[in-house]
C-alpha cells in the first residue's frame, strides 16, 4: 500500500471499529432493558415488578400512555403475555444479535419496528396529553427511538459486525448463504 492510501485506509479502519463500538454499545443498551425487567436491577425495574418475579415489563409503560391516537389500543395491551413476551424475547434477541454481530439485518428490522411503535406509544407530535397537560416532547418527529432505529439500519447496512464481531463466520454459514436475509 502507497504512503497516498494510508491516511484512507486509517480512516477506513477507524470507521469500521467505530462502527463496531457503536454496535456493541447499542447491543448492551438493549440487554440492560432486558436484564432490568427481567430480574428487577432496580433501575427502571425494581425487584418486586420483575418479569421473573411475576411482574409485566409492559404494563407500566403501556397503562400509562396518555397522548395519541393509539392510547386505548396500548392500554387494551398492556400486560398481556404476548406482549411481555415479544417485547422481552425481541431485547434479548437483538442485544445478543447486535453484541456478537450477527443476524444484523433481521434485528434492523425488528429493533427498527420496537422503536416504531414506542414512538407512536410516546407520540412526541403532541403537545399536550389527553389530561392537557405539557408533554414535554422536544421534538415533534424526531426522538431517541427514531435515533436507536437509525443506528440499528446503518449497523446492518454496513456489516458491522465483522469487526469485533462474529459477522463473518455467521455470513459463511450456510443457512445465512441460503438466506441473506438473516445477515
Amino acid at each position: 500500500m502507497s504512503a497516498v492510501h494510508a491516511p484512507a485506509r486509517s480512516r477506513v479502519d477507524a470507521a469500521a471499529t467505530s462502527l463496531a463500538v457503536l454496535r456493541i454499545a447499542t447491543g448492551l443498551l438493549f440487554l440492560w432493558a432486558f436484564f432490568d425487567k427481567a430480574f428487577g436491577l432496580g433501575y427502571a425495574t425494581q425487584s418486586k415488578n420483575a418479569w421473573f418475579s411475576g411482574g409485566s415489563p409492559t404494563k407500566g409503560f403501556l397503562s400509562r400512555v396518555d397522548v395519541g391516537p393509539f392510547q386505548s389500543t396500548f392500554h387494551d395491551i398492556a400486560g398481556t403475555w404476548w406482549a411481555d413476551g415479544l417485547f422481552m424475547i425481541g431485547l434479548l434477541a437483538i442485544g445478543v444479535a447486535l453484541v456478537l454481530g450477527i443476524g444484523l439485518r433481521i434485528s434492523a428490522v425488528a429493533g427498527a419496528l420496537m422503536m416504531l411503535l414506542m414512538w407512536v406509544a410516546e407520540w412526541p407530535p403532541a403537545q399536550h396529553n389527553a389530561a392537557g397537560e405539557a408533554t414535554m416532547s422536544t421534538n415533534p418527529l424526531i426522538d431517541y427511538h427514531v435515533v436507536y432505529a437509525i443506528v440499528l439500519v446503518v449497523l446492518a447496512a454496513t456489516a458491522s459486525g465483522v469487526v469485533w464481531g462474529l459477522g463473518r463466520w455467521w455470513a459463511e454459514l450456510p443457512l445465512v448463504k441460503a438466506n441473506t436475509w438473516l445477515r
